[in-house]
């Protein structure tokens, strides 16, 4: 049976908000509290970081750090890759969601030649480029990476050429093309965005789930639409950003919004995603505990991420008892 490969990523390079470098220590706390064996369960890898650097002077405007994103970016991959070569589930725990762009091409790395799918279970649609970037943090732009999307069109920005160098660099990581479509990403209770974001929207005609359409349909049916959508895809990706939880239950992030996921629902959605035997890595990022109060967003994180795991390994369980021995 395959089994469950933790890869810890504390980079937290891309983020405005300092702090998510201790999500995972936020969990691994968490799961002390509730007096679970999960970290002893499962082997981890931990990606060495560059944080150091947020301890210098940024040159990068509109893309902050890119240059040590760069070397973050490919970290991930190699780790992403080795992971799934090893025929292991890689589950990822990152700091900000700048990572994911990372995980994103270590998967393609290892699977060249299959279509991927992306769930995006996030209050922010984090399409964005140098180009349009309100704000130059790179937890913004992880999909656009992906996707080699620079949204000329709605070009806001002037980046100087070192920044474009980098940009075209990290587009690279893992495998010179692209990494996926703009219609095999799909959004669930996406509700923080830009006009340049929404461009790209319209023009792709990417599905976002709304909080009012998930509350209409129930999870079980989102779930189920999710990945329909995705069904010419080979493989599926699935990242969580914690805040897709409402602000109510998600005060330990850095980018907090309104009108989300309770933590029962968030369960329920992840737990629906990952049973799809096309899911081949799971990513929870965003628990920043420094702007919470008694660890709590890293409590409900973990509770979501004990459940997703379940479904994991029960899947994972009737896989191997259905291939046919030799």
């Amino acid at each position: 049976m395959k089994k469950i490969r933790l890869i810890e990523v504390k980079s937290e390079l891309g983020a405005g908000t300092r702090g998510a470098s201790l999500g995972v220590d936020a969990l691994k706390i968490a799961c002390l509290n509730k007096q679970s064996d999960y970290f002893k369960r499962f082997t981890a890898v931990e990606v060495p970081n560059l944080n150091d650097v947020l301890f210098e002077k940024n040159l990068f405007p509109y893309a902050k750090y890119i240059d040590s994103v760069l070397q973050t970016y490919k970290r991930i991959s190699n780790t992403v890759e080795q992971t799934l070569e090893l025929g292991m589930f890689p589950l990822v725990l990152a700091g900000d969601h700048s990572n994911a762009g990372g995980t994103i091409a270590g998967i393609k790395a290892a699977y060249p030649d299959k279509t991927l799918g992306v769930i995006w279970v996030d209050a922010h649609a984090d399409i964005h480029s140098p180009y349009t970037t309100p704000s130059g943090n790179m937890h913004g732009m992880p999909l656009a990476v992906s996707l080699s999307e620079d949204n000329l069109e709605r070009k806001v920005n002037d980046p100087d050429p070192e920044t474009i160098f980098f940009w075209e660099a990290l587009k690279k990581v893992g495998t010179d093309q692209p990494k996926i479509k703009h219609q095999h990403i799909v959004y669930i209770v996406t509700r923080s965005y830009e006009k340049p974001e929404v461009y790209l929207f319209d023009k792709h005609n990417i599905k976002n789930f709304t909080y009012p359409e998930v509350m209409a349909k129930g999870i079980e049916q989102v779930a189920e639409e999710a990945l329909a959508r995705l069904r010419d895809c080979d493989i599926i990706y699935v990242s969580f950003d914690v805040d897709s939880l409402d602000s109510k239950f998600s005060k330990g992030t850095g980018t907090p919004v309104e009108v989300g996921l309770n933590v029962a629902q968030a369960k329920e959605l992840c737990y629906l995603l990952v049973s799809d035997p096309k899911v081949v890595c799971f990513e929870m990022v965003e628990i920043n505990p420094t702007l919470d109060a008694e660890n709590t967003m890293a409590q409900n994180a973990f509770e979501i991420l004990e459940h997703t795991t379940e479904a994991i390994q029960d899947r994972l369980a009737k896989e191997a008892q259905s291939v046919p021995m030799a």
